[in-house]
């Protein structure tokens, strides 16, 4: 009993230091010769249960920052790979919505803040995420209850889906709405983004692969058809090859996904024109 009370008491300690982590912003500022005056928040993916820091967090912002696009790399709150090891996911405890999007409405505040001192035309201030960070980017304008509105979305293969069975990610909705909000009907379909497309939209820019062997290809069919049916302007590219999980790297993905970057400057070029 004395045993299991232990076991108990480490899990509820497990539960409250992945609940008291905060969320982390890191900048990669253009260079002033460069700067575009464009910011934008990078959200790695990861399943809402870990994130890719590497791939599609810094590898993304750098190269962003190369382009003269100040980027600013978000480390949100996730389930981490620890919940489901340890199991005080099952007991309710540990990260899930809506603190992802709290995080990202911190996020949006904090450039905003900063916009002066940066040099950024808080008119051309973005999210960009990536699978499960492409779903937060979104949600970042269907669920932002700020007055720091984004003015781009741009999802790289996103989770889209939480309540159509044929295409939903799994565990990216476990990882968001936890071991038992996850069954919740109510909550699956709040946190479908094709439920929550208005025609106040930003301009959004949607990239995926057909072979995509993580997220079901038709999450990013069902969020063009949902800005289409809403006449919001947006660029929706479909690669036959590319896997998921590439980011911006030049060596993941295929040569055919890998273009996406240069679609992304051409549409990024022609906001605000």
């Amino acid at each position: 009993m004395r045993r299991f009370g232990i076991i108990i008491i480490s899990l509820l300690l497990c539960g409250a230091f992945a609940a008291a982590r905060k969320p982390t912003l890191t900048p990669f500022l253009a260079d002033s010769a460069s700067n575009t005056g464009i910011a934008i928040v990078v959200c790695p993916g990861g399943s809402y249960s870990w994130l890719d820091m590497k791939t599609e967090g810094v590898g993304v912002a750098e190269w962003l920052q190369s382009q003269g696009i100040n980027a600013f790399v978000l480390r949100y709150h996730v389930a981490n790979v620890s919940a489901y090891m340890f199991g005080y996911r099952v007991l309710g405890l540990g990260n899930h919505y809506p603190k992802m999007l709290n995080d990202v409405e911190w996020a949006l505040r904090q450039v905003y803040d900063m916009a002066d001192s940066l040099h950024i035309d808080t008119m051309r201030v973005g999210v960009m995420g990536f699978s499960a960070g492409g779903h937060l980017s979104m949600m970042s304008y269907t669920h932002n209850r700020t007055s720091y509105q984004p003015h781009f979305l741009c999802p790289m293969y996103p989770v889209v889906t939480f309540s159509d069975a044929r295409y939903v990610h799994k565990r990216s909705r476990r990882g968001a709405l936890g071991v038992w909000g996850q069954w919740k009907k109510t909550m699956r379909d709040s946190l479908s983004i094709e439920r929550h497309i208005t025609p106040s939209c930003p301009p959004v820019f949607l990239v995926n692969c057909v072979d995509d062997p993580v997220v079901k290809y038709q999450n990013s069919e069902l969020l063009d058809s949902a800005l289409t049916a809403n006449n919001i302007p947006h660029t929706y590219i479909q690669y036959q090859t590319g896997g998921h999980g590439f980011g911006a790297s030049e060596t993941k993905g295929t040569e055919e996904s890998r273009q996406w970057k240069k679609a992304f400057q051409q549409w990024i070029s022609s906001l605000n024109q």
